[in-house]
């Protein structure tokens, strides 16, 4: 990590270090690095601000922590996926599947991701464990495009970086722009419908342009 000494806290249900760093990823999510204030972290969960120093130090050690772990838990996601057993287009239909579902149901990493891509990368590029971490998801759709192109389902001109960037930006539009897009487009459409719709859409997405 960027920070040598810091880790994550223990995710111990009644730990205070637990509830601080929720309840920081929390108000990230909502106000962004600058806007977020030690204070309201303390008060959110319960606390003083003293006892946020204490555990964290300062805010931005505390930010950073926070982008760390939404990346180490989206590609954790996908390792329990345990795509390597299962055949080739069958596993890339459950990655897709998989990555729009868990995009939809944790917005405030989403949102996070889009502060920090607002910062231009700022603090991320202080972080050698988040290259680190994010390797996995490269290795594991080169695994997937490998098994494929052995048995001729999938073009030899596929590369997994590609693929990557087109898996993620469907799932990324659907929650980094879900009000603005919503309101100008489904005003009044069924929610639980346009996200089974665009799921179905990103497989289909996913397998014309890896499928011969």
């Amino acid at each position: 990590m960027a920070n040598p000494g810091s880790e994550f806290p223990d995710h111990n249900e009644g730990s205070l270090k637990d509830k601080i760093f929720h309840s920081a990823i929390e108000l990230f999510a909502e106000y962004g690095l600058n806007g977020a204030r030690m204070e309201q972290i303390a008060e959110k969960a319960g606390t003083t601000k003293r006892m946020v120093v204490y555990h964290f130090k300062n805010k931005e050690n505390l930010y950073l922590l926070a982008l760390e772990h939404v990346y180490t838990q989206i590609r954790a996601s996908e390792k329990e996926l345990s795509l390597a057993g299962m055949p080739p287009v069958e596993a890339l239909v459950h990655l897709v599947e998989s990555t729009f579902d868990y995009h939809a149901d944790h917005p405030d990493y989403i949102r996070i991701i889009c502060m920090e891509n607002m910062q231009r990368g700022r603090f991320m590029q202080q972080s050698s464990y988040l290259r680190q971490v994010n390797r996995s998801a490269l290795e594991l759709l080169t695994g997937i495009l490998q098994r494929g192109k052995e048995k001729q389902l999938f073009n030899q001109t596929v590369y997994a970086r590609d693929l990557h960037r087109l898996i993620s930006s469907f799932s990324f539009h659907y929650v980094a722009n879900s009000y603005t897009f919503t309101l100008l487009f489904e005003d009044g459409a069924d929610e639980q419908a346009q996200r089974q719709h665009y799921r179905k859409m990103a497989v289909q997405v996913a397998l014309r342009y890896t499928c011969p």
